[in-house]
């Protein structure tokens, strides 16, 4: 029979028949309440592995990573299904042992042979009717005397790792980050408009005076000939709006940058591990008493 110390192994195990076909990989250990030692296993079965069968381990050798059973496959497959993740009463015990022709069961008859071509298996080493005891929450036996100590959790993913699970969860950080988020420039191109102003312009007109002689003209009125012929003119100005243009600096004109602050809102998804209980372990308190022929590892 398979020994306690090699119970770890017996997670990571495979188990086949003896001529080598694969019967399913080990799900569950169950010791036997009175000497400790692994007494079944069970495997998963059925389509895609939908149903998990119970395997003595009355007869069974451990071969590195196989536990080699004197039963075909399809025996185990028709296996009687019991519930998981609860003890073996000493009934269904019983009921798995007739299938499998073992003595051991209460009631349970010998004689039964095991599948052609392979070992008979030896006597169960279970007694029949006795009452068993349980793990509490601390991995402490209870009604079951000065036993072994038990192996404790597997890693039913991969390698065993210690008796823990670790849950992680991500941790989001916020900050900024500097970007590039547009240009600008100065350009400079010549623009016409029309300026418009009202400059005021003076000019000459010609006026006719007449005066009359007087004793104060009489000499000039009279230097010339008696009846004449004579033309006289006046040259006339005006003032005429010009415009002249220059160049001239008005101001100047750069560019640079400023800092304004404001606030983005910004989201994302932060992913973290939970874990659940399964079966009838209660969280942070002290599971009951309970009685069966095989509990569960």
């Amino acid at each position: 029979m398979v020994s306690d110390q090699q119970l770890q192994d017996l997670y990571a195990a495979t188990v086949v028949s003896n001529d080598g076909d694969k019967i399913g990989r080990v799900e569950q250990v169950y010791l036997d309440d009175t000497s400790g030692e692994p007494e079944w296993v069970t495997v998963k079965t059925g389509l895609f592995g939908s149903a998990q069968s119970f395997v003595p381990l009355a007869a069974a050798s451990l071969d590195g990573d196989r536990i080699r059973v004197p039963y075909l496959k399809d025996r185990v497959k028709d296996a009687p299904r019991v519930e998981q993740d609860s003890d073996l009463s000493p009934e269904q015990e019983n009921e798995l042992y007739r299938h499998y022709g073992l003595d051991g069961g209460a009631g349970g008859q010998a004689g039964e042979n095991t599948d052609a071509g392979e070992a008979a298996p030896g006597a169960a080493g279970g007694t029949p009717g006795y009452a068993t005891g349980r793990e509490d929450q601390l991995g402490r036996e209870t009604g079951a005397g000065d036993r072994p100590p038990r192996g404790t959790g597997r890693d039913t993913s991969g390698p065993n790792t210690d008796d823990a699970m670790t849950r992680s969860e991500e941790r989001v950080s916020f900050g900024t980050q500097q970007r590039e988020s547009g240009r600008a420039r100065l350009r400079k191109h010549v623009v016409t408009d029309r300026v418009t102003e009202e400059v005021p312009v003076s000019r000459e007109e010609a006026v006719v005076e007449r005066e009359p002689i007087t004793d104060a003209n009489r000499g000039d009125a009279v230097a010339g000939g008696d009846l004449t012929e004579e033309e006289h003119e006046v040259t006339l100005h005006e003032e005429r709006a010009v415009v002249d243009k220059e160049t001239v600096p008005v101001e100047r004109v750069r560019l640079g940058t400023e800092t304004v602050a404001d606030t983005e809102t910004v989201s994302a998804d932060r992913r973290r591990e939970e874990i659940e209980v399964d079966g009838d372990a209660t969280d942070g308190g002290t599971a009951g008493r309970g009685t069966g022929d095989a509990d569960r590892r």
